[in-house]
Order: structure tokens, then sequence, then C-alpha cells
């Protein structure tokens, strides 16, 4: 596996695969892997010849006060864990080299109306700084396929839209959850909770399960259950930031009458930001 840390380098190599007639899947990372971005990087190997991990911690999707300076990062483990799993290539740029002259860097990739709701209303600009170093990702490495996670829903959904709005020759898949044994979703801050924390942790879960089963056993009203659920994530001792079903075609809140949904929720346990999601057909 090649690690490379240069723009140049890395559209040179991919420029080469594809004068050879390979295809290229891009899997967008943070690092500190664990098993669900593996799961992601051998999704990539089934769809594409050749497949390039990116791992940067973008600042522009940290806001004011978030966790930007003790996001864990450990690129060698990543590393080995990659040439394990046969990727091909490791991208790896200092913010230096995705954002040049970071002083002059003005131009934005913003979803209006998408990006400022559920997660995006909690952390301002978030979705902003994400699909802004997604475009430059895909403007870089110029991949035929880019491989996502579906525990950030909303992401995954902004991102879609981005390509489809903005003529990105690139197909977005989305991956299912990676989960521990009891439900809790893999995330690389679930390293932030404590012992008394990662037992309280899979209520999230559990909960969007209990709203899920209560949605297609019968007629209920939304708003009530998602009441219902802040409720019970509360007197777990999880600090609710918001529990919401939504259409899972558009992100806006459903109806009665609305069939094909999605339970999203963040909420906080002790320094960890913990998200979820159930999609269901009712």
């Amino acid at each position: 596996m090649q690690t490379i840390k240069t723009k140049q380098q890395v559209q040179n190599t991919v420029k080469s695969w594809k004068q050879a007639g390979k295809t290229v899947a891009l899997v967008p990372t943070m690092g500190n892997l664990h098993d669900g971005h593996l799961k992601l990087v051998d999704y990539a190997l089934q769809h594409a010849d050749k497949v390039v991990v990116s791992i940067f911690v973008n600042p522009s999707q940290f806001g004011e006060n978030e966790d930007i300076d003790n996001y864990p990062r450990t690129l060698d483990r990543d590393s080995s864990q990659l040439a394990e799993r046969q990727a091909d290539l490791l991208f790896a740029p200092e913010v230096a080299e995705i954002y040049a002259e970071n002083s002059k860097f003005e131009t934005r990739v913003t979803v209006p109306g998408l990006s400022d709701i559920l997660c995006g209303e909690f952390r301002p600009g978030h979705f902003e700084g994400v699909t802004t170093v997604v475009a430059k990702l895909f403007n870089i490495v110029q991949p035929d396929v880019a491989v996502f996670g579906e525990k950030d829903f909303q992401q995954l959904f902004l991102i879609r839209k981005m390509v489809v709005d903005l003529d990105f020759p690139v197909k977005v898949m989305g991956v299912e959850t990676t989960r521990e044994v009891d439900g809790l979703a893999m995330s690389s801050r679930n390293s932030y909770l404590s012992e008394t924390e990662r037992k309280l942790a899979p209520v999230l879960h559990q909960t969007l399960q209990s709203v899920s089963g209560n949605l297609l056993d019968t007629v209920v009203n939304f708003r009530e259950q998602e009441q219902y659920a802040a409720k019970i994530i509360e007197n777990s001792g999880l600090l609710v930031e918001y529990v919401s079903i939504r259409r899972v075609t558009d992100l806006q809140q459903a109806n009665t009458g609305d069939r094909e949904l999605v339970i999203l929720a963040a909420v906080k346990c002790g320094k960890a930001r913990l998200i979820d999601n159930i999609t269901i057909n009712i």
C-alpha cells in the first residue's frame, strides 16, 4: 500500500490507474479506524479495482469549542490496518495541503435547507465543512465510487444531494452501520466514554428500536413518539439534543401518511456526542 501526502502525487497515481483501465473507489475518513471503517474499505474493494482511503481531520467541520484538538489520531495503527485490508493507497495530507493559504480560502460548498437542520442545528457550519472537504477530495482523487457509512444518515444524504446537484461523476454508496454486540454504533468518539458511560450509551439504539417497533405495530402520532423517546433517553442519564422522525426522501418532518421514514437522534454522553438512526417502511 502506498502512503501519499500530496494532492499531485495522488492525482498522478490515479491517472496511471485510469489509463490502465482501472476503476477507483474513495473511502473518506478522519482516521482512528475501527471495524466500521474497515467494513467500508471491504465494500470499496468489492466495487472497484483500486481503493484510496483518505485520513484527514478536517478543521472546517469542527465548530468552536468542539474536540478537534483532542480528536484521536492513530495514523500508524490505521496504516497497518489498511495495509492488512489490502487498500491500495492511503492519502494522509496535512491541513496546509488541503487548505493552502488558509486565510484566503473562501469558497464553500453548502446545501441550503438541509445543512442547518438536525445535527446542523446543533453544530453550525459543520455540514458546510463536510461537503466542502468531500467536494475537494472528489476533485483530487476523481473516484468512480465513494463509500460512506449510514450511521451519519444526514451526512450521506447531503453528499448524495451535492453529487446530483453539482454533477459529480461519482457513484455514492452507503454501507450499513457497524455495531457493538449491545447495539451501540461504532464511532471513533466512543473512546471518550468512561466505563459507566459506555454502559449507558446503548440506550440510544435501544430506544430507537422501541420507537421503530411502535411505528410498525400501530398508527401512532410521530411527535408523541419523539417525546416518548426523548424522555426514555433523558431518564437514562443521557442529554438529548434531538430525536426526530423524518421522511427518507427529503429529511423533512414526517406526517401522517408518510411511509418511508428514518428515526434520527443525537445525544451527549459525557464528553462524547453520539448519533444513530433507523430507517423503516410502515
